[in-house]
């Protein structure tokens, strides 16, 4: 189980990460995640100045915003997505939230097949709120069929290239593993989440009975973006949650 480091600051602790986003985080005790979602995507400095002025009228510190959901044109390349995570962070360093490298704040950024954003934007985000007595609630990065933190992702893809129903299988393990070493991490479980999305344009079908609903991963649902992951050559990724309260702006 990985350990987690507290961002007292922010009312949550976090699974250590990379540099762009953490591998997902959880509420302090007295304390609750609320997720929010946009009608519409939100280009990103347009969306950050909406984030804060929610978080700031919910009488929270811009230090409270733990998780965001992003959506990109199209997968970047790999040195394009170290690029762009760098202006990402920059608005996190102004906000007292990112600092030498560590960033608590979890992550997803997908890329919509059809009718994508213009540029990058945000689709979603979560907060920390004061709530006495709340139950646990979480929110855990997404993650594709290639570990993080390796220096780069196309020398580490399960199954690079294999989007056959035996490739797709193996992605999709791999991803079903890794979220479940997350929420292991948080204290967590698939009986604990309230949504779990899962990313990809490739054919689910095959394996959505034996890998996912067998394992209790959808046991409120499953929400199929028809998405790619952001960086070039990776094909399946999944995020999951665990929140009382939703809201839509």
């Amino acid at each position: 189980m990985a350990a987690t480091i507290t961002f007292t600051p922010g009312g949550y602790r976090f699974i250590p990460g990379v540099f762009q986003y953490s591998g997902g985080v959880a509420a302090q005790p007295g304390l609750a995640i609320e997720h929010v979602r946009f009608a519409n995507p939100v280009p990103l400095a347009e969306g950050f100045v909406r984030i804060a002025a929610h978080i700031k009228a919910a009488g929270r510190p811009l230090t409270a915003f733990c998780a965001c959901e992003l959506r990109s044109p199209a997968p970047f390349t790999e040195a394009g997505f170290i690029a762009f995570n760098r202006v990402y962070v920059g608005t996190l360093a102004e906000w007292g939230i990112f600092k030498d490298e560590i960033n608590p704040v979890a992550r997803s950024n997908v890329c919509p097949e059809l009718d994508p954003p213009g540029e990058p934007s945000f689709h979603g985000f979560a907060f920390t709120t004061v709530a006495p007595g709340a139950t646990p609630s979480f929110h855990i990065s997404g993650s594709g069929e290639a570990p993080e933190g390796k220096g780069n992702y196309g020398d580490f893809i399960v199954a690079r290239g294999d989007v056959s129903p035996s490739g797709m299988l193996k992605k999709a393990r791999a991803v079903l593993g890794e979220m479940e070493r997350r929420l292991a991490a948080v204290g967590a479980n698939w009986r604990d989440t309230t949504a779990v999305q899962l990313y990809t344009v490739h054919d689910i079908h095959p394996f959505l009975g034996d890998e996912l609903v067998r394992r209790g991963a959808v046991r409120h649902g499953l929400t199929w973006h028809f998405a790619r992951p952001p960086v070039i050559e990776l094909d399946y990724e999944m995020d999951c949650r665990g929140v009382a309260l939703e809201r839509v702006i």
